[in-house]
């Protein structure tokens, strides 16, 4: 037994919450972190806070990182304009800013153990593992990977070793993994896993047909630099124009995806994603940029582009050649300036009309 702290990022679902008590009963103090990416509510924040309590965790602590989401991933990724394997737009690099700042908080604390509810089966375990190698030197615990060497029905075990403590578990967590943040929603766990025809509670923020408006949607997209700054003439941060396009776009149900993808480690991931903001934005954008770049540039640049897709996708978001990459996209937008008018009347979105100064 110890009475070493260690640093758990939280999310208050039902893999991070069965960490919290297996930690403690290894005799660890567990800190929990969660490192609010957008995509949750000022109520949401408050219950992930009230479930670390609950679960007898010794400090909870909050942090913001929508900037950072912005600017880090959002930027990039619209200049880029790629996905990964034609179709993801990585909306799992928020993991990336979560572990930097759960090692900032194990910095300043002078504490040497970090922990995530990561699987040994998908990506997101490459992903907080090589950002900690990347980033010091701390150990790693990884609470749900050690019992899926002894349990083959993980979640279910997980929430039978809450039950027995007398701990709480939605109903609805041990059934799907959900997860949240600025760029979206991404879903996986039961009939999606098995390939099966995803259920309707699957999709949290974009409308199914029968909700869609029966007028049409247009709205007007400013960009500088290759960069959103207003809609409909009004300026806006990054984080409330997401806010603002997720539920103009998803109240038609743009941005609702279903993709199976490539593991790093092997196996095929299906998950469930909806984005309707990162999806009409990535759609003004390449609009813009097709007219205004050379035709040198919009033959090469998807080469850079995919390859700085590749390294995020695949766990190397803190890897020199990255940065190098993205001065060479952020090179490329010098010009890309002007209005995008996006049209939609339901599922899809398309870019209808073009203004600037700088066609060619």
């Amino acid at each position: 037994m110890s009475n070493q702290q260690v640093v758990l990022a939280f999310s208050g679902g039902l893999d991070t919450s069965f960490c919290v008590p297996y930690l403690m009963d290894q005799g660890y103090e567990v800190i929990t972190l969660f490192v609010d990416t957008g995509g949750v509510t000022p109520e949401e924040r408050q219950a992930i806070a009230d479930r670390s309590k609950e679960l007898g965790a010794k400090e909870h602590i909050t942090e913001n990182a929508g900037e950072a989401i912005w600017d880090e991933v959002v930027k990039p990724l619209l200049w880029g304009g790629q996905r990964y394997q034609g179709q993801y737009p990585l909306l799992c690099s928020d993991r990336y800013i979560i572990v930097r700042k759960a090692l900032e908080l194990c910095t300043e604390r002078g504490i040497k153990i970090f922990a995530h509810g990561c699987t040994g089966m998908g990506n997101d375990q490459v992903r907080f593992d090589q950002t900690v190698r990347s980033l010091g030197d701390f150990e790693i615990k990884a609470p749900i990977r050690e019992i899926q060497k002894e349990h083959k029905q993980v979640r279910a075990y997980e929430e039978s070793y809450l039950r027995e403590r007398g701990f709480t578990v939605d109903s609805k967590t041990t059934k799907y993994s959900i997860n949240a943040n600025l760029l979206g929603v991404t879903t996986s766990g039961s009939e999606i896993d098995t390939f099966d025809v995803p259920g309707p509670e699957t999709y949290t923020i974009s409308k199914p047909r029968e909700q869609w408006p029966k007028e049409s949607l247009q709205v007007r997209l400013s960009f500088e630099g290759g960069v959103p700054t207003a809609v409909d003439g009004e300026t806006l941060d990054g984080e409330t124009m997401i806010q603002k396009l997720n539920a103009l776009f998803g109240g038609y149900g743009v941005g609702r995806f279903i993709y199976t993808g490539d593991t790093t480690v092997g196996l095929k991931g299906r998950i469930v994603f909806e984005c309707p903001a990162i999806h009409a934005m990535m759609v003004a954008h390449q609009a813009l940029e097709e007219s205004i770049l050379t035709q040198a540039q919009n033959a090469f640049k998807p080469v850079i582009a995919q390859r700085w897709v590749e390294l995020v996708f695949k766990g190397h978001f803190y890897e020199p050649l990255k940065y190098d990459l993205e001065a060479a996209l952020q090179s490329s937008q010098s010009h890309v300036n002007g209005d995008v008018i996006l049209y939609t009347d339901g599922g899809t979105v398309e870019a209808v009309a073009i203004d600037s100064k700088h066609i060619l």
